[in-house]
């Protein structure tokens, strides 16, 4: 009894099946979309992105997942000269974090990331508001600029290189023709190796962990997949 006792006071509202699916990739697009329908934050596609940084250097930020490929990739957009693009490039490797705190769920996904091909980041370029593909040819992402001004001047010079007026913006809305920047784009980042947790009582968490091997595929944006193995892990 007491025993039965204990497993019910550690017992979460959410479990990982016991028997662990052959791939983590349908729980993952499954916890995303929940978290994406039920709103739980403002950005729910929102995760920590960590790579190194052209010196060798850790560094994270916050960056937005725009797709998830059936075959175990993230998608996610920026300015390939900034900071961590020009990481990305030297040490095309990177790990994500999403956490859905009121969901008590996280997603840990660490691999090899490629930039996605031109016509995918054209496409994903025309949905953007025209303030964002104007900002994305104004700034010069990470690097020094002496002031707002400054940085207000340089959206006013790509409006003026784009051939883009206040005119066309008020008649045109979205539908303003402003081209994707050469320097702007997509990368995909590969699952290796995906990390799902359910948060549990007294932090008795339920954890598993799922690894693959990738090998360069048909394409530079694409990976050879071996088949997941699995393994249950101590919170």
């Amino acid at each position: 009894m007491q025993e039965m006792d204990l497993f019910a006071a550690f017992a979460p509202a959410n479990t990982l099946p016991d028997q662990l699916p052959e791939s983590p990739w349908p729980l993952f697009r499954q916890w995303f979309d929940e978290a994406v329908n039920q709103k739980v934050t403002a950005n729910p596609n929102a995760f920590t992105l960590a790579n190194l940084d052209e010196r060798g250097t850790i560094t994270a930020r916050i960056v937005l997942c725009k797709k998830i490929l059936d075959e175990g990739a993230i998608v996610f957009y920026t300015n390939y000269q900034s900071r961590k693009g020009k990481g990305l490039s030297v040490h095309p490797r990177a790990a994500a974090v999403f956490h859905w705190d009121s969901l008590e769920k996280q997603v840990r996904i660490e691999g090899p990331v490629v930039k996605s091909p031109a016509d995918e980041s054209d496409a994903y370029f025309r949905t953007r508001g025209w303030e964002n593909r104007l900002g994305a040819w104004a700034s010069d992402q990470s690097q020094p600029i002496e002031s707002r001004e400054a940085l207000l001047m340089k959206v006013a010079e790509a409006m003026e290189k784009a051939g883009v007026s206040i005119k066309d913006i008020l008649d045109k809305g979205d539908s303003v023709e402003i081209p994707r920047p050469p320097h702007w784009g997509g990368w995909r980042l590969w699952a290796e190796r995906v990390e799902l947790w359910l948060g549990g009582p007294g932090r008795v968490h339920d954890r598993a962990a799922w690894t693959r091997s990738l090998s360069p595929g048909k394409n530079a944006h694409t990976f050879e997949a071996g088949v997941w193995s699995s393994t249950r892990l101590q919170p």
